[in-house]
């Protein structure tokens, strides 16, 4: 048999609907509030076809350029090739959401500003950087009551 190269060819799982996931989209989807400039994650959903993204976009994130009332328009940066192409897509709400990745950085940009405050206030200088983790200390490991034991693989027989 041939191979289909349709435009939804190998989207069999990328598109389905997660388990207890199926059927009613919640309400909420609808009454999310998208900005310009808001960061979101491109997942299709399977059960509304239209404003839907190409396959090649389904789980990459965004920038919202614009909005109407019932879609957005995404910037995403494509590699084709060697380089990064800026694509401008227009997608319906049901097939974004609002993505995580700068919650880490936010979160560490509050924690920094009041770790300022307080050194400011003490009249300390405070280190900002992430360290990496640092090796583990070094422990000794002792024979006395733990005889080491030699292994050896159990030889294979057959019981038939």
């Amino acid at each position: 048999m041939g191979h289909s190269h349709g435009l939804r060819a190998g989207t069999r799982y990328a598109f389905s609907r997660d388990f207890k996931k199926k059927g009613m989209i919640p309400l909420s989807t609808y009454l999310r509030e998208f900005r310009v400039g808001d960061i979101v994650d491109i997942k299709a959903n399977g059960a509304v076809q239209k404003g839907m993204p190409h396959k090649v976009y389904h789980g990459k994130t965004g920038v919202i350029y614009n909005v109407t009332q019932t879609s957005v328009g995404i910037i995403i940066y494509k590699k084709v090739k060697h380089r990064y192409i800026e694509k401008r897509i227009n997608v319906r709400i049901e097939h974004i959401q609002p993505s995580g990745s700068r919650d880490d950085f936010l979160r560490r940009v509050k924690r920094n500003a009041e770790l300022k405050k307080k050194a400011q206030a003490e009249g300390n200088a405070v280190q900002l950087k992430r360290q990496p983790d640092l090796p583990r200390d070094a422990r000794t490991v002792s024979t006395k009551d733990n005889k080491p034991e030699t292994l050896a693989p159990v030889p294979y027989e057959t019981t038939i």
